[in-house]
C-alpha cells in the first residue's frame, strides 16, 4: 500500500519539513511513500494527480473521527489487508480545503481536540504513519 502526503501550500519551516521528510522516509521501510506540496486548494489541481479508485482519500479536519495511536494503526492496517492500494492523506493550509474539495473525501480524522499550526499537524500526521507501520510490524519505537 502506498503513502501519499498532499499539502497544501509548502512546508515553510525547515527544522518542520526536516521532520516530515524524516519520517516519510521512515514510513518507506514498510511503503512507499511520498509527500506532494500543491500551491493552490482547487478541485482541479487535485484531478491531476488522477487518484487510483482502489485508493482512500483521507482529509485532516478537526470535526473528523478520532483515533488513538493503537485504534490508527489498526485502521491502517485493516485498509492494507483488504487490499487498499493507496491512502491519501490531504493536509491543508490554515484555511483548512474548500467545501468541494472536502466533500470528495471519503475519511475524514482529527489528530486532536487542541489547535495547532497547520505545519505542525504534518509533523503529527507523518509520525503517526510511521507509528501506525511500527505497531503493526511489532517494532519497539511504538514503546
Amino acid at each position: 500500500m502506498k503513502i501519499r502526503l498532499i499539502m497544501l501550500g509548502k512546508t515553510r519551516n525547515a527544522a518542520l519539513r526536516a521532520m516530515i521528510e524524516d519520517y516519510v522516509s521512515r514510513i518507506q521501510h514498510y511503503a512507499p511513500a511520498e509527500i506532494i506540496d500543491l500551491r493552490e486548494a482547487s478541485a482541479a489541481a487535485l484531478r491531476k494527480l488522477k487518484f487510483d479508485t482502489a485508493s482512500i482519500v483521507v482529509l485532516l479536519d478537526a470535526a473528523g473521527k478520532q483515533f488513538t495511536s493503537q485504534q490508527f494503526a489498526k485502521w491502517v492496517g485493516e485498509s492494507r489487508d483488504r487490499g487498499m492500494r493507496e491512502m491519501i492523506f490531504l493536509c491543508g493550509d490554515a484555511a483548512g480545503f474548500p467545501d468541494e474539495i472536502r466533500s470528495a473525501a471519503k475519511q475524514k480524522i482529527s489528530l486532536t481536540t487542541l489547535t495547532m499550526p497547520h505545519e505542525f499537524a504534518r509533523v503529527l500526521l507523518a509520525e503517526q504513519i510511521y507509528r501506525a507501520f511500527t505497531i503493526l510490524s511489532g517494532h519497539p519505537y511504538d514503546k
